[in-house]
């Protein structure tokens, strides 16, 4: 059983930062992929950024390509999505994911932390 806890989410303005971070209860090593969606009210959950430990391309929505960056420290245990240059569509509650990579689907996730971009 992998546990998720994210921290980091507050209340920016317009062309803000903010960095999220996710506690891993285990070594993803390579064995998982882990990654960052959110959802808005009223909207789905979409993916905003993934990455596999062993190596591959992260994968970045469009929407945040260029502003979002996904990383991990394995030693730490944690997963981060450094979010710059932030806008008001960013707004949205940020979850950590964690999968087997055989697994197509994320099966364990985080609480869950509030990014709040004003405008």
């Amino acid at each position: 059983q992998v546990q998720l806890v994210e921290s980091g989410g507050g209340s920016v303005q317009t062309g803000g930062s903010l960095r999220l971070s996710c506690l891993v209860s285990t070594y993803t090593d390579s064995r998982y992929c882990m990654g960052w969606f959110r959802q808005a009210p009223g909207k789905q959950r979409e993916a905003v950024a993934s990455i596999c430990a062993g190596g591959g391309t992260p994968y970045y929505a469009d929407s945040v390509k260029g502003r979002f960056t996904v990383s991990q420290d394995n030693a730490k245990k944690t997963l981060f999505l450094q979010m710059n240059s932030l806008a008001p569509e960013d707004t949205a509650m940020y979850y950590c994911a964690a999968r087997e990579k055989w697994n197509s689907r994320y099966n364990y996730w985080g609480q869950g932390t509030q990014v709040t971009v004003s405008s």
